[in-house]
């Protein structure tokens, strides 16, 4: 099992940590990613080094989603069957924390269950008030949004049982809207998780951290909130629509179909342009995916509503039910089928080398990764990678280089 810790700029008890959790539990490999940190910090991974970690490098900052994502690719590609816990290198994940964690993924692993295992702090006692009405925010932010109840949103402590890593690159995200993305993520792929309480410490009033919680949070809940606004907009142009239709014609189902037709079409181009950001794609292809979402959730309107009118619901009340369950699914549908991220799929994982054991080189037809991918890795007695040796080195003292595909 690996513990996975992304760094920028970190301070002096990274090391410390590096050591307290092999101590800990020798069992648990410590990957570190520099995350673009300088020179002026190589101290500090050297530290961390010695105290038994091996360090991946990114020459320039990323951001802690592309850091996470570095380490997912080459754990893949080293152990494919290893666990991963992810924590923060500010300190504020204890290693009893770690281990705990660590724990949870090996008791799911023997009882044949996969699920992402979520570090939860209570924040309860000595919390900054910035942290604490932040955190507060983003956990309404992320509810209401989602209507699914998540103790912490915003912790970076988390387990990742080997089958789901490939699930993990194939988020968005490069920055600090990675960790709420995943969360994001868990209902409609599919993906089970729990909690495990921690303890909610911050050192120096969390100075170190980089994290923003309500801002953050509100840029990767952007587009919920849009999609929101949007369908209620549509709500409203259908509701209206069908009420003037069905008090002028008496025929409720004529009225529901040509009132759906005209709020679809608004919908449609509101949620290409503004929602989902999706000029790029094609037009015609992302109009017939809608057309056939349209027609599914048309029938399924028509259908429901029918069976609450007909069993004593107003019809006012039947509408407002039958679209708020719609528009959960419809979201879903939307992001993932009708206006797909193309940058969505992460690249597949290369090998590495792992200290005193030389990297398979990769096949003659692989394409070769792009330069924004570089990474050096170090480690105690490392050696140079055959399978790397045209590889740019990163302007870093490290002794050794080699490429890394997150």
């Amino acid at each position: 099992m690996f513990v996975l810790i992304p760094a920028f700029e970190p301070g002096p008890r990274l090391p410390s940590l590096v050591g307290e959790l092999r101590r800990a539990d020798p069992d648990l490999e410590v990957l570190v990613v520099d995350d673009g940190s300088g020179p002026a910090f190589a101290p500090v991974f050297a530290a961390a080094r010695d105290e038994g970690a091996r360090v991946l490098v990114h020459p320039a900052n990323r951001g802690k989603g592309a850091a996470l994502k570095t380490g997912f690719a080459r754990i893949a590609a080293v152990q494919p069957d290893a666990d991963v816990v992810t924590a923060d290198a500010d300190g504020q994940h204890t290693p009893t924390d770690v281990c705990r964690v660590a724990e949870a993924l090996r008791t799911d692993a023997a009882d044949g269950r996969s699920a992402l295992v979520l570090g939860v702090r209570g924040f309860r006692g000595d919390v900054p008030l910035r942290s604490r009405v932040g955190n507060a925010a983003a956990r309404g932010l992320f509810r209401l949004a989602t209507g699914r109840q998540v103790t912490d949103t915003q912790t970076g402590l988390r387990g990742i049982p080997s089958d789901r890593l490939a699930w993990a690159l194939s988020v968005p995200g490069d920055g600090f809207e990675y960790e709420q993305r995943m969360l994001l993520r868990l209902s409609p792929d599919g993906i089970a998780a729990h909690e495990v309480p921690i303890d909610t410490v911050y050192l120096d009033r969390n100075a170190s951290s980089h994290f923003r919680p309500v801002r953050d949070s509100l840029r990767v809940l952007l587009p919920v909130l849009l999609f929101a606004s949007s369908s209620l907009a549509a709500f409203v142009v259908d509701t209206v629509a069908l009420l003037l239709l069905q008090a002028l014609t008496g025929w409720l189902v004529p009225s529901i179909v040509a009132a759906r037709l005209l709020s679809a079409s608004a919908n449609f181009l509101v949620n290409r342009r503004v929602v989902f950001r999706a000029q790029g794609g094609p037009l015609v292809g992302q109009a017939v995916r809608y057309g056939v979402l349209a027609l599914a959730l048309l029938a399924s309107n028509i259908a429901w509503m029918s069976f609450l009118t007909e069993h004593g619901l107003a019809l006012l009340p039947a509408k407002v039910v039958t679209e708020g369950v719609l528009s959960v699914l419809s979201y879903g549908v939307q992001r993932s089928l009708v206006f797909p991220r193309m940058d969505a799929a992460g690249p597949p994982p290369r090998p590495i080398s792992r200290p005193g054991t030389p990297a398979a080189a990769p096949p003659a037809s692989a394409p070769a990764p792009h330069a924004s991918s570089t990474a050096g890795v170090t480690g105690p007695s490392s050696t140079a990678d055959p399978a790397d040796a045209s590889a740019p080195t990163p302007t870093t003292s490290h002794p050794l280089t080699a490429r890394s595909t997150p």
